[in-house]
């Protein structure tokens, strides 16, 4: 009986347990939930809920529909490459080494704008929530805790990947906003000349979006941060 519960813990057919936050740390009956939250004590993986604001997501109308704004996809890059890259930077500097980090590209009230970052070691996550829970991010609290989410293969939408997800940004499962091509690779570039381990792939999720080289980064991306800088 024991290797039979063992063997389904997390999965749909556990009728104890969650299998939703047991995958991608989140369940969309939050507290409400009929089943467990298992939440870790331990893990590499921290859960900044909430945190990337979507400009062309926040214009809703009275009824809760989304409205169409005036963002361009080219201005909606570079605000989310200017996030990504604040919050990775700070967070590398100041925790320690970062394997993977994440942003949900959903509109669920329970994924939108979650960031999940994976840390190489279980302290400086620890670590990095326990401060991160004391400071401010874009004039709203941060609000981070460890997360069960190891393996993103597993808490991906696979559909989305292919473009063929029919539920939009509601699907239960995460679709990763991808950042650009410039901002991998000078992160990855930072990252080998600080002598820091890992790849291009551990690095911003989803594929990569292309910019154009007369509108893009005209210029290390480093000496713009301080003028951003929200923290």
């Amino acid at each position: 009986m024991a290797e039979y519960l063992a063997s389904i813990f997390g999965t749909e057919k556990d009728k104890v347990n969650c299998s939703f936050y047991f995958k991608i740390g989140a369940c969309r009956h939050g507290d409400r939930c009929s089943r467990i939250h298992n939440k870790p004590t331990f893990s590499q993986t921290v859960l900044l809920q909430n945190l990337y604001v979507n400009p062309q997501n926040s214009a809703k109308s009275a009824d809760g529909s989304h409205l169409v704004s005036n963002v361009s996809d080219e201005e909606m890059q570079e605000h989310y490459d200017n996030f990504f890259e604040d919050v990775f930077v700070e967070c590398e500097d100041k925790y320690g080494e970062i394997e993977e980090m994440n942003v949900c590209d959903n509109l669920g009230d329970h994924l939108v704008g979650n960031v999940y970052i994976k840390f190489r070691r279980e302290e400086d996550a620890e670590k990095a929530v326990n401060d991160l829970n004391n400071r401010w991010f874009g004039g709203r609290p941060v609000y981070a805790e460890l997360s069960p989410v190891t393996d993103f293969r597993e808490a991906c939408c696979r559909q989305y990947e292919m473009g063929e997800c029919t539920r939009s940004g509601f699907c239960n499962f995460m679709h990763l906003k991808p950042i650009s091509r410039d901002l991998r690779r000078y992160l990855y570039s930072r990252r080998r000349k600080g002598g820091g381990g890992g790849g291009e792939a551990s690095i911003g999720g989803g594929r990569p979006r292309s910019r154009s080289r007369s509108k893009g980064r005209s210029r290390s991306p480093r000496r713009s941060r301080d003028k951003r800088r929200r923290y």
